[in-house]
């Protein structure tokens, strides 16, 4: 067995195990993100498979925190970095699998090419292609879009615990809320199975044609987002029909508080949809940041109503 791997540590000195993935010290993580924007992790860590990622953790100082990254989708770094070891997972962790009227996904797997596997094969996980992310982050904040949730078709999860321990994790133990779950943290979620509806193939894909224009004409799908800003005020999906009650989404409220293209540096919100925060080029983690607690603050004087972030914000200013 090859001795333990040292690295000059920015939060101590830790002796790290022996290892088959890549783990990168000093890593920028503004590459990463969607909004490209934040600083460096301690450490970046790339796990070869299950089992590796499983004996890195077994392995690691309990005192070392750890931090599960996806896709970069829905998250600020902020400017200061994450004093952590970030765990994102690749290759070995993206397969796609139907086995009869289930389909299993790794977590790396991105929702829309879950999304467009599950309909080749006739079943319904159509909500999932206008989603920018993978399957962990989709099960982790039970994502939803058109009324549909992850938790609606969700069997089970597999993941390894911030111990080491690969772990199954049914819809009780998750206990799925709006954009949200009871996940421990430190976990790491690996795969996912889900038993959606059946459809007809040409159908499921028609629609998901339809649901990607309708995203494009409402949505800044040219510009650097991280997806919406601040979860809608009543805790629901934006459906589309026309009996939506608009007063209740949070693009609504920040409009009527007259924050439409609102900017701060490089940050703004945007001109076509204002319930995203976008970089127009050069903006810092502290302007986005900063600009979203400037509009939540506006609301509330506005209406009187507390916007809560959908977008997640990690590390020191």
């Amino acid at each position: 067995m090859r001795p333990k791997q040292r690295y000059p540590a920015a939060m101590s000195d830790i002796s790290f195990p022996d290892m088959r993935g890549k783990l990168t010290p000093q890593r920028p993580l503004n590459d990463l993100t969607w909004l490209r924007v934040g600083g460096v992790a301690d450490y970046f860590y790339q796990p070869a498979d299950v089992d590796d990622l499983a004996a890195f953790l077994r392995a690691l100082p309990e005192n070392t925190a750890v931090f599960p990254m996806g896709v970069g989708s829905n998250l600020i770094v902020r400017d200061g970095g994450i004093r952590a070891v970030v765990i994102r997972l690749g290759r070995g962790f993206n397969g796609i699998d139907i086995k009869g009227d289930h389909v299993i996904a790794g977590a790396a797997a991105l929702d829309a090419h879950v999304a467009r596997k599950a309909a080749d094969a006739g079943l319904d996980l159509t909500f999932l292609r206008t989603i920018p992310g993978s399957i962990g982050g989709a099960v982790r904040m039970n994502a939803g879009c058109y009324g549909s949730y992850t938790a609606d078709c969700f069997v089970s999860a597999q993941a390894v615990t911030r111990q080491g321990t690969l772990i199954t994790l049914t819809a009780q133990d998750l206990q799925f809320q709006y954009r949200q779950t009871d996940l421990d943290e430190g976990c790491v979620i690996v795969s996912a199975t889900f038993a959606p509806p059946e459809g007809d193939p040409e159908v499921l894909h028609a629609r998901m044609e339809e649901q990607l224009r309708k995203r494009d004409e409402t949505q800044p799908t040219k510009d650097r987002s991280a997806g919406s800003t601040f979860r809608n005020p009543a805790g629901f999906s934006s459906t589309g029909q026309a009996d939506d009650r608009h007063d209740l989404k949070a693009w609504k409220v920040i409009d009527d508080a007259g924050l439409r293209g609102a900017t701060l540096g490089g940050a703004q919100m945007s001109p076509k949809h204002p319930n995203f925060l976008i970089n127009t080029g050069g903006a810092s983690a502290a302007d986005l940041e900063g600009l979203g607690e400037e509009v939540r603050k506006k609301v509330y004087d506005s209406s009187g109503i507390t916007l809560e972030w959908e977008i997640m914000r990690i590390g020191e200013k």
